[in-house]
């Protein structure tokens, strides 16, 4: 392998999750030294690392967090610090197999050893010393210092690293308070990368903290004022006791959506901390592959500049679908409705003939929708064309074509008649039906986007002439709930910079928070704006949208009017009636255009209600 750092800032790397709770799940209570298992069970140690490497991490560290003479005194292994690390060192680095670094992982005396308080700094470094002694004699390739809540602890421990060896980088990892509006207490992350950059370490960054919430706004606020790598190895969350067990409830899903927005941040290694198992980072992989292809979208442009092909004048939009001539001319109102899994689209088709009978405008089709395998969007949408002779949007993802099937399926869909195109970079394959799919990615929407308006103008997607001009009309989706709305705002520019026509936002309760993605956008949002509207259907739905998806916010007042219902019936009402609230006042803001409805579960009834406060 290359070199560590070298890695980390032209690839970026992925780290591992807990051995900790990890150890605790498998029946390793608390009152056994988890360090001293390296000696005595180094085969559940290594199986872990495999877990871990199996999964898809690139870095494992080494079961040596609390491996220093202090802490390994009450179990009576003070004498056998160095053979604890040395031995932590050379089982992760059986288990990598040369296929990925080991970090010597090296935690707080404080942290375990209350006695510390009375040790001089010399006496401190010495401790140190000796523990990354024995962990350099094993073989590792970098020295991690992690969860350190006293910054000058933390540079006695740089200290004695970089005494023991020159050659090694040495990452140094604080552990902050983050408390929500009221910002950090105690250390501030600016503070602490400043101080850490003035050392000299390889690499900075944060870990543990109560959850990725805190460690993402740390990184955010530590990317502007260092050119550092940034690492990031946030808890699954706070843990809850269930049945005299501690146990972490975030799911793979939440903290691989969190992974994606710290590499989206500026970490360059990205891990978890307490809580954070094999399956999590499985996933965090996943989703970090998304973020891939900016790296590919600038290789083939470069290329592409070699032959200045000409480009061909793009067919008006109005003159490419019956959807493009709506665009800007009236309030269009588009519906999703979700492909069968199955071979029978009877149930799909008549809800499409119920909503045109109702006055939706356009019939928009997911593509494999939260990435769960159903009938392809354009085979659904030929169908309804067929049956009903409806206009129709298909949504079409990075996520399972490379750019040769991709070319091939657009130029295939213009010439039968779908023009209308939602371009999205789709959800990464999810643990459940199809585990080990394999999410391609060699574009994201940006890039994608930039590609089908090439082939407007009469190009393929290498540049070159196709002799005559596809008739598409590009939409892209946005999410104004965005965790970091900046960011989204920037992609969104991006979008339409690259070639979108019109937007599909992600359903939005919050007419505030719309008004403030509106304003942010003001200076080049020039395309139709459809909102997002999905009728909340209960309660129950209300708090898996808020709690459980990334980005989705349900404001405190709609939780409470849905608390407040008498019954399930009345919750649905409730959500029928925020959704037609929404809806009106969004309708009010001059940049929306159309409205993207989402109908709950499948319930086109509903879709008629709402929209009969804009008819």
């Amino acid at each position: 392998m290359k070199p560590f750092l070298e890695t980390l800032v032209e690839d970026g790397v992925l780290g591992d999750g807990a051995l900790g709770t990890e150890l605790y799940a498998r029946g390793i209570f608390i009152n056994r030294n988890y360090d001293e298992l390296n000696l005595s069970n180094p085969t559940l140690i290594r199986d872990i690392h495999t877990e871990y490497l199996n999964a898809g991490a690139q870095l494992l560290e080494t079961n040596t967090f609390t491996a220093n003479r202090l802490a390994l005194a009450p179990f009576g292994f003070e004498e056998k610090v160095k053979e604890i690390n040395r031995a932590g060192a050379k089982i992760a680095k059986d288990a990598a197999k040369g296929q990925a670094y080991v970090a010597g992982a090296v935690g707080p005396i404080s942290w375990a050893a209350k006695s510390s308080t009375t040790l001089s700094p010399d006496e401190i470094r010495t401790l140190f010393k000796e523990q990354i002694g024995g962990l350099i004699e094993g073989g590792v390739d970098l020295i991690l210092l992690e969860t350190f809540y006293n910054l000058d602890e933390l540079k006695l421990a740089y200290e004695a690293a970089r005494s023991v060896s020159n050659s090694h980088p040495v990452i140094t990892q604080v552990t902050l308070k983050y408390e929500g509006e009221e910002g950090f207490k105690g250390i501030q992350p600016v503070d602490a990368c400043k101080t850490m950059c003035e050392w000299g370490a390889d690499a900075i960054g944060v870990n543990c903290c109560n959850g990725p919430v805190g460690v993402l706004e740390a990184i955010k606020l530590m990317e502007q004022v260092t050119t550092k790598p940034l690492s990031a190895f946030p808890n699954a969350g706070l843990p809850q006791t269930k049945q005299n067990r501690l146990l972490y409830l975030a799911t793979p899903e939440y903290m691989a959506e969190y992974a994606r927005r710290l590499a989206q941040a500026g970490a360059l290694l990205i891990g978890g901390c307490c809580g954070t198992t094999p399956a999590m980072i499985k996933e965090m992989k996943k989703y970090l592959q998304t973020l891939k292809p900016a790296k590919k979208i600038e290789i083939i442009r470069a290329e592409s500049k070699k032959e200045e092909a000409p480009k061909l004048t793009p067919v008006p939009i109005e003159k490419r679908s019956g959807f493009g001539a709506l665009l800007g001319k009236k309030f269009a109102i588009s519906v999703e409705i979700d492909p069968p899994k199955g071979l029978d689209a009877t149930k799909a088709i008549e809800g499409a003939k119920f909503l045109k009978a109702h006055g939706v405008d356009v019939i928009n089709i997911a593509d494999g929708p939260r990435a769960m395998a159903r009938m392809s969007p354009m085979a659904m949408s030929v169908l309804i064309k067929q049956s009903i002779g409806m206009e129709t949007i298909i949504h079409y993802c990075c996520r399972d074509r490379n750019l040769l099937g991709m070319q091939m399926d657009l130029i295939g869909a213009n010439a039968i008649g779908l023009k209308n195109v939602l371009v999205i970079t789709g959800d990464p394959p999810k643990m459940g039906e199809y585990p080990d799919a394999t999410a391609v990615f060699d574009v994201d929407a940006i890039g994608l986007i930039h590609f089908v308006n090439n082939l407007n103008h009469g190009l393929d997607f290498a540049n070159r002439p196709i002799g005559e001009q596809t008739s598409l009309v590009i939409g892209c989706g946005c999410n104004p709930g965005a965790i970091d709305m900046d960011l989204e705002v920037e992609r969104l520019r991006k979008k339409i910079a690259a070639g979108a026509e019109f937007i599909f936002s992600q359903p939005v309760y919050d007419s505030k928070l719309l008004e403030k993605f509106l304003s942010k956008s003001k200076d080049f949002l020039n395309i139709p704006f459809f909102v997002g509207v999905l009728p909340l259907a209960s309660l129950k739905n209300a708090e898996f949208l808020h709690n459980e998806v990334p980005g989705m916010q349900i404001p405190a007042a709609v939780m409470d009017r849905l608390k407040n219902a008498a019954s399930k019936e009345a919750q649905r009402d409730i959500g029928l009636t925020v959704a037609q609230e929404s809806l009106k006042e969004a309708k009010s803001m001059s940049a929306v255009k159309g409205v993207y409805i989402f109908p709950p579960f499948g319930k086109y009834e509903a879709v008629v209600e709402l929209i009969k406060v804009i008819s």
